[in-house]
């Protein structure tokens, strides 16, 4: 399956398990008075709206570049990733909000055993979701999978919370633990809510790529130290699953186009192929060094070109 049909794939089955979830919590939240699975219940609801917008702009990342978006279309995950961390914000100041209107009211809470059950079903199924989208999300390189994963993840953590609070309320009949609980769960939600924004915005602002990754192309250029000089003026960013990369090569000037053409045609494959998602552009530099011995006298060693690179330029030529 293609990286492009298998998060298209991934969100869609996201949008069903929330669908699912939300009807049966919203439904057993309504039926028992509990907050704690109403909460959780406007969580799965935001979950379906979420992993909507995850469907629409994924489907439109992985859309090829065109004359408007010369440089594709993978923002549109970022954007993804910033409307889900607002409106989960909403959502978790809105649960505060009701909460603590119950606590000063007195919760009524009836039927708490089958709100459990319900909770139980959805902390297993949340995290199925969690742990495929997960996957998909690491496979595929995409913010607003990983974005979504994340939020099927603090499902999971809520519900056992919830199923715990419940429990207890079963036993005791501590009825202001209901929301206290779903107070608590909404400032986790706020949280994470915090933490999307900013994972959002690092990209909006186009901060450079994690050191690894810089780490790792830095790795491959160096690795091809015998047929250029030097590199210079790396510069990196994101996109959604795209990972813009440009930088300077220095090569010996003495180098003929096509020979140039040909270091940085087969540096850049190198890249695209380590690193799921680049997009390389490479600019020549030529070696200004004063009394320039030549080629062959070059006492770097690094202008001679290796055979199978300037094959491989031939060969693109020849294919139609």
């Amino acid at each position: 399956m293609s990286s492009a049909r298998a998060k298209v794939t991934a969100a869609r089955i996201s949008i069903a398990m929330a669908s699912g979830l939300a009807a049966l919590k919203l439904a057993t939240g309504l039926a028992t008075g509990s907050m704690a699975v109403l909460s959780s219940a406007i969580d799965s609801l935001l979950d379906i709206l979420m992993s909507g917008v995850n469907l629409f702009a994924i489907s439109r990342a992985v859309q090829p570049a065109d004359k408007c978006h010369p440089f594709g279309h993978g923002k549109y995950e970022t954007l993804a990733t910033i409307i889900q961390s607002m409106v989960i914000a909403a959502s978790g100041g809105w649960i505060i909000y009701e909460s603590v209107h119950r606590l000063m009211e007195g919760p009524e809470l009836v039927h708490l055993n089958q709100g459990i059950i319900v909770l139980v079903i959805s902390a297993i199924a949340s995290w199925w979701v969690s742990r495929y989208l997960r996957r998909v999300a690491k496979k595929t390189d995409s913010s607003a999978l990983e974005a979504d994963s994340l939020h099927f993840s603090m499902d999971v953590y809520t519900n056992s919370a919830l199923i715990v609070g419940l429990v207890v309320i079963s036993f005791v009949n501590i009825t202001w633990l209901d929301p206290a609980l779903s107070i608590l769960v909404a400032l986790y939600i706020l949280f994470e809510a915090v933490r999307l924004v900013r994972h959002g915005l690092r990209d909006v602002l186009d901060e450079e790529l994690p050191e690894p990754i810089r780490r790792e192309i830095t790795d491959l250029i160096d690795a091809h130290r015998k047929i250029l000089l030097d590199y210079h003026n790396l510069r990196t960013r994101r996109a959604g699953s795209q990972k813009i990369i440009d930088f300077h090569l220095t090569v010996c000037k003495h180098l003929s186009v096509e020979e140039a053409h040909a270091i940085a045609d087969h540096l850049e494959k190198r890249i695209q192929e380590d690193i799921p998602g680049a997009d390389v552009t490479i600019h020549i530099d030529p070696c200004q060094q004063e009394n320039c011995p030549g080629m062959e006298a070059c006492p770097a060693d690094k202008t001679r070109l290796e055979d199978h690179i300037l094959e491989e330029t031939h060969k693109q030529k020849e294919t139609p």
